[in-house]
This record gives C-alpha cells, structure tokens and sequence, in this order.
C-alpha cells in the first residue's frame, strides 16, 4: 500500500502544475504597484494553553519535585486556553474584515474551513478560534479518527518506508557547530546549570550538566535528540505553560524562576527544533501534506476565503524550515511557536490581476496570554510579514509571485 507521505507528494506535483500558471505580468515587482487586494488566507496554528502530555515531565534523575495541578487532564486544552484562542479569532475577525475579506455576520457556506489533527487539543483550539471569529455561527471542524488517519499533521508517525532516517540523522547532525553536540552543550552550560536549580537538581552530579546530549538515528523517523538538550526543552516548556495558563508565580517553577528567566530558559525550545525539524531534507517530508494543503487552498478551485488548519509547534518548525522562513515574537527566542501563534499565508492581487503569496507570522506577546488581555479594535496582536528566501531576485522579498511561490512550494526529494 502507498505511503501516505509519498501519497500527497505526487498530489501535489500535479496540484502545482495545474495552479501555478501565472496571470499576465505576474513577475512584476509587487513594490511598483500602487495596492494590493486581499484574497484568500491559510493559517496553520499550534494549540492553545494546556498542560504537559505525559505524568512525567523529565526523566528519573532530573528532579524528584511534584509539578503543579492543571484543570484538565494531560495534553488537553485548558479553558483559559480556549478563552486565549478565541480572543485571537476575534482578532483575526477585525484584522481580516477590515481589508475586505469579509462582511459582517456569518461567513457565507464554504469561506471558511477548519481542519485540525486527531488531536483533542487541537480540535477545540480550531473551535475556540471559531468561537472567536464568527461567533453563534456554523463551524465544521474537520479531524482525522486517529494518528492512522493523520497524513497532514502526522505524517511521519508511521514511519513511511520512502523517508531515510540515515540521511535525516546526517542532515540533523550538520547543524551541529564545530565540536558537534558536545560543543552545544556547552554553549548553553549557564541556562543548563540555571535550569538544574529551578528542578532542585543538584549540581555538578544533576544530569543537565553531567551527561551528554546526543542524536539517535530512526529507521524511518526524524532522529531523536536525548539528553540534557531535550530534556532542558520539554521542562522549559512546561514552566512556560505554567506561566501562560496564569498561576501565580510562587506555583511557576515552585517559585524558583522568574518571567524574565522562563525567556532565557526558552531558547532550548526552538534548538530542538532546528535539529528535530528544521533541517531540509526532514522538512521537505515532514512539511509536504501541510504545503500540499496550503497551495490548495489558495488555488483557483478553492472556494474558501479562510483555511485554519490547527496542529502543533513540530507542524510550524516543520513548515518554517521547508520555506526557510524565520521569526521571532516579542518576549519570545527566534523561532520559537508560541501557544496560539500561526505561520500563515495571504494570495494578494494588483489591480491587473497579478497575484502574489505574503508570508507571515501572527501571535499574542507572553503577557497579552498571561493576562487574557482584549486585543482591541487597533489590533494588539504581533503581525509580521516575513521574507521568502528564493522569491525573485531578493531573499527580503516579502511577496511572491505565483509562480515563484508554486516553484519553492514544489515538492522536494
């Protein structure tokens, strides 16, 4: 039976091959045109606030505390995390309205489509977003049953016999710097020694600064990275969730870390990410169904205004390096994805019909979470357009024709 990696690749070659023809000066420089018409967005958003997914936050030896209680059971969105993501909808509602790609009241049947994966979290994140978007309105959520069915957000779960887990764990590997893991490491003693007294682990003989991080090839996986640098990132993620989900600060890290040490501690976060998921060869596997999804939805034949597809912080790692793209949230470390935030893109037209594909990148700062705060009619929430490296003759260029977009959107071997 095909794999269903491989499956959406060759959907979306002929997908490209019948979208990407451009109109009539379609190469024309977006800067030189006096406006440009919003037409369509596609948003792939991580969850909202919730707790850890598993008991154990770190392994045996990291700490013998007890983390803090949640309302909910592990891996699910909170209600503060629901009540943080429908204030974004109600954000992007303002935002988007008021470049015209929508009227007051309900959208119209099939502008809009939810599609999240087959986890809980994520689908009530898309329907808290709803909520937030176009409240007392219809919304279809569309989820696979389970992990089986999950080719867009899941797709190397299953280990798919085409992607080479050796060239991925070589890949992974040469983003190391000179000395390799071990010089990694190093480089993040202090935030790892800084870490090791937040879990009262006690240095030197804490693990965080006594062992090795490595990487472990997988057959047909991403690599593993073990040790010190994955744990660092797990634990840090979870003092920020703590943070976010709004306990008090004697709670947060049992009182032993404060907000401004929660941001250092964070760059362990995104680190992971550039050897888990941003590498080329394992982004151009890992991304594929969620490109093919989003060349469909801006495509001619799609009807929908808005596409929200609502997954995780690996699908947006994953994504940012098939495209290369780079941000960096206030109060947060470049490319890290914070709960809520969305790697998105716009189809924009010129007056002649020429279209044009923005990147961007959309979330609530730290605090703005933290404290629910109203986002306002003025639009609070950071918005930034980001560059795409390979479209036209600069790597700034923040729009794309169609057909340059299409050709960085091809698949990739």
């Amino acid at each position: 039976m095909e794999r269903p990696v491989k499956r959406i690749l060759l959907l979306s070659t002929a997908l490209l091959a019948a979208c990407a023809a451009p109109g009539p000066g379609a190469d024309t420089p977006p800067a030189s045109q006096p406006s440009l018409k919003l037409e369509k967005v596609v948003m792939l958003m991580r969850h909202g606030i919730r707790p850890p997914t598993k008991p154990a936050v770190v392994p045996p030896g990291y700490s013998s505390e007890t983390w803090s209680g949640w309302p909910v059971d592990f891996g699910l969105l909170t209600p503060r995390g629901a009540a943080g993501v429908k204030l974004l909808g109600e954000s992007d509602r303002a935002y988007f309205g008021a470049r015209g790609l929508f009227p007051g009241g309900c959208p119209a049947p099939g502008t809009i489509v939810l599609k999240a994966s087959y986890k809980e979290r994520t689908i009530e994140t898309a329907r808290s977003w709803a909520a937030g978007f176009m409240p007392g309105c219809a919304a279809a959520i569309s989820h696979p049953a389970g992990s089986d069915d999950d080719a867009i957000f899941h797709g190397l779960d299953s280990g798919p016999a085409s992607f080479d887990g050796n060239r991925a764990y070589d890949a992974a590997l040469a983003q190391a710097p000179e000395g390799g893991l071990a010089a990694e490491t190093e480089r993040h003693r202090g935030e790892l020694t800084l870490l090791a007294k937040v879990l009262n682990c006690a240095v030197p003989a804490c693990p965080l600064v006594a062992e090795p991080s490595r990487l472990v090839a997988q057959p047909h996986d991403r690599p593993d990275l073990e040790g010190p640098l994955a744990v660092a990132s797990t634990a840090s993620q979870t003092l920020l969730l703590e943070y976010l989900e709004g306990k008090p600060m004697a709670e947060v890290g049992w009182g032993r870390v404060s907000r401004a040490e929660i941001e250092q501690l964070l760059r362990f976060h995104p680190l992971k990410f550039r050897y888990s998921n941003r590498p080329g060869y394992i982004a151009a596997a890992a991304a594929a169904p969620i490109v093919h999804e989003i060349v469909t939805a801006l495509g001619d034949r799609n009807p929908a205004r808005l596409t929200l597809l609502a997954g995780h912080d690996t699908n947006v790692a994953d994504l940012g390096g098939f495209f290369d793209l780079h941000w960096q949230v206030p109060s947060y470390p470049a490319d890290e994805v914070p709960p809520g935030s969305a790697l998105g893109f716009e189809l924009v037209s010129n007056a002649r019909g020429d279209r044009y594909v923005r990147a961007f990148y959309r979330a609530q700062t730290m605090d703005q979470l933290r404290n629910l705060e109203a986002l306002g009619s003025d639009d609070a929430l950071f918005r930034r357009y980001l560059p795409i490296p390979g479209c036209g003759d600069s790597v700034a260029a923040t729009a794309c024709s169609w057909s340059d977009f299409a050709r960085i959107a091809a698949p990739r071997g």
